[in-house]
């Protein structure tokens, strides 16, 4: 993972999120599917927020599966269209990602479909980027 402020971490798969990134604002380059249709591995640390990748949103909307995941343990969570980002790169979700889906948690703080990650992310946590 790699940092590019004391409270954001950009990591280009989530499986690189550790559980001390609790409390940071954590945007991945992964898929938002849940792997292996687990919740409890949906992320490893309970985020301020986290965003993935829709990659596309796949078969039965399986590329956004976190975002519920993560809801029910109040963690906001919002995927960027995979034709706003590279897929497994989290400093083009964080320079040009745009938002796709979100979860009820971060509808809560403003998040909607459309808004650059970036510029939302800057409006929902002013103290931060």
């Amino acid at each position: 993972a790699r940092n590019c402020d004391a409270d954001v971490v950009l990591a280009d798969s989530a499986s690189l999120v550790r559980a001390e990134d609790v409390g940071r604002i954590v945007i991945t380059g992964s898929h938002g599917g849940l792997v292996g249709g687990d919740p409890a591995r949906a992320l490893k640390a309970v985020a301020s927020l986290a965003a993935f990748n829709d990659a596309g949103g796949g078969i039965d909307g399986a590329g956004v599966t976190r975002l519920p995941a993560l809801d029910a343990r109040a963690i906001p969570a919002v995927t960027v269209a995979h034709t706003s980002a590279r897929i497994g790169d989290a400093a083009s979700a964080w320079e040009t990602g745009v938002i796709s889906h979100v979860n009820a948690a971060a509808a809560a703080l403003g998040a909607r479909s459309g808004d650059r990650l970036r510029d939302w992310i800057g409006e929902a946590f002013p103290a931060r980027p």
